[in-house]
């Protein structure tokens, strides 16, 4: 088992930046990619960014160039530093993990960007 608690969401003006963490813990040894997915208000779950161990990353299209995703050398912690945040990027931010097929996730982090 897996547990995941995701820290850094708030509110932000468009234009600013807000980086967010989640820690893993458990049996971590197994994680192979940790990732963020968000979820607006009446959208789906969707992938924002994803890191493997083996370090290659993936981004949405909608934040390549303005988010950073990173994780620590035992892979126990992945961050997200957001920059350029606008109205769209608003969403609960959820941390994810798989374990050799095994998924697991955080309870999520509200993200509001509002003037």
């Amino acid at each position: 088992q897996v547990q995941l608690v995701e820290s850094g969401g708030g509110l932000v003006q468009p234009g600013g930046s807000l980086r967010l963490s989640c820690a893993a813990s458990g049996i971590t040894f197994r994680i192979n990619a940790m990732g963020w997915y968000r979820q607006a208000p009446g959208k789906e779950r969707e992938l924002v960014a994803r890191i493997s161990i083996g370090g290659n990353e993936y981004y949405a299209e909608s934040v390549k160039g303005r988010f950073t995703i990173s994780r620590n050398n035992e892979g126990t912690m992945v961050n997200l530093q957001m920059r350029s945040l606008n109205a769209e990027d608003t969403a609960v931010y959820y941390c994810n993990a798989n374990s050799y097929g095994d998924v697991y996730w955080g309870k999520g982090t509200q993200v509001t960007v509002s003037s």
